[in-house]
């Protein structure tokens, strides 16, 4: 396949939406922003062997390419309108692009998101989007908010997909197709985001690990958190394939989970409680914000616990 031949492959699957006024085929898209809207704007890069393993199914690339970043549409609260593919591929491959588009556009339509332009070139497999969400102006969730009494909440369970990469980087071990689900297929939490609007004070995706990505949310919002290592929610697959030392060391600073971690005012329980059985959602309260800087992460008889990492670095 020649280059545009390929570009003509995406084009002709991707699906418009009514406030695109110009999508793929020009040197630009363009696009209208309804008023009285913001525009939130998120970027991630995936390449092979670092955010994905050798072998993984295309369709499923395609998902969490897409995945990743309405993830972080999320946890601002956006609503996600738009995206941009930059796709790096090492041949043209139309089998390999077909199901590639497969999963991402899969995901695309159950959110309403339109593929309006991108890149495409021949090299190293990987995968670089760009999302354009909408929100309520001075309604964004943000990393600066939290405050000091704030409880700290999660979403889903954390631990799994990190748990997936362990089995799969163990020569011999077979991974559990649950915890390999949550690994390829995250799911974007974006009715969630949306709902936390007025409720949450601080909000980020837990993308590189619970304490890191907490961590950012502290430092914004000049505060500390404490976590109970025993709250944060486990799924029974992660309990049935792990020892607990490497259990809690997979929650907390795993990694790729994608779910929201929030911060919001004590009083706000009931109102989150209502929320989770709304979105069929599991949310659970995991510590609280405090005076200081940094987390801390506690057993349950008040010890203080540390990973050997908080989290994954790409330069660490």
């Amino acid at each position: 396949m020649a280059e545009f031949s390929l570009i003509e492959r995406i084009r002709r699957r991707a699906a418009a939406r009514e406030d695109v006024v110009l999508g793929i085929g020009d040197d630009a898209a363009l696009l209208r922003v309804p008023p009285g809207r913001e525009l939130a704007v998120a970027m991630d890069t995936l390449n092979a062997g670092v955010h994905f393993p050798d072998g993984t199914a295309a369709a499923d690339v395609g998902w969490k390419a897409l995945a990743v970043n309405l993830s972080d549409l999320a946890a601002m609260g956006a609503e996600p309108a738009w995206c941009t593919l930059s796709l790096s591929l090492p041949q043209a491959d139309a089998a390999w692009l077909d199901g590639f588009l497969d999963g991402f556009l899969e995901l695309a339509a159950a959110h309403r998101v339109a593929l309006v332009g991108g890149d495409t070139t021949r090299g190293p497999l990987s995968v670089c989007v760009t999302v354009h969400g909408l929100i309520e102006p001075g309604s964004a969730l943000r990393r600066d908010g939290a405050r000091v009494g704030d409880a700290v909440w999660v979403s889903g369970t954390l631990g799994d997909a990190a748990g997936a990469l362990r089995q799969w980087q163990q020569q011999g071990v077979g991974v559990d197709p649950a915890l390999r689900d949550r690994l390829d297929r995250p799911t974007p939490r974006v009715a969630l985001g949306r709902a936390l609007r007025g409720i949450a004070h601080a909000a980020i995706d837990v993308s590189d690990g619970l304490l890191a990505d907490l961590g950012h949310v502290c430092t914004a919002s000049g505060l500390a958190a404490e976590i109970e290592l025993d709250a944060l929610p486990c799924s029974a697959a992660l309990a049935a394939a792990f020892d607990r030392n490497t259990r809690r060391a997979l929650q907390a600073a795993g990694g790729d989970d994608y779910e929201l971690c929030f911060t919001a005012p004590a009083e706000a329980s009931a109102a989150i409680g209502a929320l989770a059985r709304a979105l069929a959602l599991p949310l659970a309260r995991i510590g609280r914000t405090v005076e200081g800087a940094g987390v801390r992460a506690l057993t349950a008889d008040g010890t203080p616990w540390q990973p050997a990492r908080a989290g994954y670095e790409h330069f660490g």
